[in-house]
């Protein structure tokens, strides 16, 4: 597989485009932004921790039938994955209070939820990323209703399947964003990445912060706690 023309940078990675029309190049890279890219800064070796990290989960997922984009490891910062059209919607799904959550419905953090909370977000930087529900959706065509029900149903799942995976290596999956993407042949697919930086984790028994909230609440030991999260999951750290 050869690496073509750059697609499309974001704040995270790089989307190439390679010389099979079905697939693109993912390159993960050291930035870390917050707050809709107020804040900016670098996480050394973020790029490789979360492409493995991501990896773990997506070929976890895959063997426990969540269809995916990610094919393949290509480097320590690069992947391979299927060509997906991002629906510009982020689905949110929260098993404890955090973040806005917390403020918005004036709950301590860490308060467990009764139940998943599931919350759509339009991504779009110009707007901050706002909160919608399914009549915005609808509105604004962003995907069908069989789309977004498909959709709800996969988070989930997903949510259950990283629970119970991560419980057995003492971290609580606190709330996390997921994206999804729409194939050349219309099938939809979770895609994007799975990480310390889509993903609120604790662990369990400290309540210690393993993930971006570092960096977005200037707490320290940003990189080690990346390096954490992929020693729980069995990987190794090389960075």
């Amino acid at each position: 597989m050869e690496k073509k023309e750059l697609v499309y940078e974001g704040k995270a990675k790089k989307i190439f485009y390679t010389d099979h029309e079905n697939y693109y190049w993912v390159e993960y890279k050291d930035d870390a932004t917050a707050f809709n890219g107020e804040k900016r800064g670098t996480i050394v070796g973020k790029g490789e921790l979360n492409n493995r990290i991501s990896s773990i989960f997506f070929t976890l997922l895959a063997e426990q039938g969540i269809e995916n984009h990610f094919v393949k490891l290509l480097s320590p910062t690069e992947q391979l994955v299927r060509k997906v059209r991002i629906i510009p919607i982020e689905v949110v799904i929260r098993n404890l209070a955090a973040g806005s959550l917390a403020k918005r419905l004036g709950l301590e953090e860490g308060t467990p939820l009764r139940h998943p909370v599931i919350e759509f977000y339009y991504k779009d930087d110009e707007l901050g990323d706002p909160m919608i529900n399914s009549s915005h959706i609808s509105v604004l065509q962003l995907a069908t209703q069989e789309q977004l029900e498909e959709m709800k149903t996969i988070s989930l799942r997903v949510n259950q399947i990283l629970t119970r995976y991560l419980e057995k290596r003492e971290v609580l999956l606190v709330d996390f964003k997921l994206e999804y993407g729409i194939t050349p042949d219309a099938k939809l697919l979770l895609a994007d990445e799975i990480s310390p930086d889509t993903c609120r984790f604790w662990d369990a028994n400290s309540k210690e912060k393993l993930d971006k909230d570092r960096f977005r609440r200037d707490l320290g030991n940003v990189e080690e706690a990346y390096q954490e999260i992929l020693k729980r999951l069995g990987g190794e750290v090389h960075v």
